[in-house]
């Protein structure tokens, strides 16, 4: 039994914190997973950010209310649901998603969550697990699936080597330089057809 594991940001909705960076001006904060591959410099630098400009969670909140799927996302996602098991593996935040999970028709998501202040600054944030989509895809595996992973950025990584099958979708080619091993797609119709043929 196969079951797809997919990132969230840049495979199938805009990067947040890019639309974010867009929306306050403040360049630094679209730096992303493709950019700085440890997780924990990147989140620690944007909460600095934040804590320095006195932006709060609803701030950030109120940027994702205006966001969109990708174009072609949510007809791959149902599309995708009618072959097989579908779950968003994510380093994104349950403060952040649920906008987004509606507009994708609530498909199952695996993500992190914020530590925030009483008056709505971001304080920190908690891992489900560290390096938890690797973990997500190795339980998976343990339990009897077939797992193919297709993401786009360096914390996606870990998991398209642990996976049975790890596609590349719209990533920059510093990390398809350092990962050749996986195949690299650009548009939706690509990406299933990579998909499809896992599922044979």
């Amino acid at each position: 039994m196969h079951v797809v594991c997919l990132d969230l940001e840049g495979v199938l909705v805009p990067e947040v914190w890019i639309d974010f960076s867009n929306a306050t001006g403040i360049e630094e904060l679209k730096l992303t997973t493709r950019d700085i591959p440890d997780y924990d410099i990147l989140m620690k630098k944007r909460i600095s950010i934040l804590k320095d400009h006195g932006l709060k969670l609803k701030d950030i909140q109120k940027v994702i209310t205006g966001m969109d799927p990708l174009e072609g996302a949510l007809d791959f996602l149902d599309s995708l649901r009618k072959k097989t098991q579908v779950i968003i593996l994510s380093d994104t935040f349950t403060q952040f998603a649920e906008p987004l999970m509606k507009k994708l028709s609530y498909p199952t998501l695996f993500c992190n969550s914020l530590v925030i202040d009483e008056d709505g600054t971001v304080a920190g944030y908690t891992l489900r697990q560290k390096d938890g989509k690797k973990h997500a895809v190795a339980a998976l595996k343990s339990i009897g699936f077939t797992v193919i992973a297709a993401g786009d950025s360096y914390n996606d990584t870990t998991m398209l080597i642990e996976a049975d099958a790890g596609i590349f979708f719209r990533p920059p080619e510093t990390i398809t330089s350092e990962f050749p091993r996986f195949p690299v797609t650009h548009e939706y119709a690509d990406l299933m057809a990579e998909i499809d043929k896992k599922l044979q």
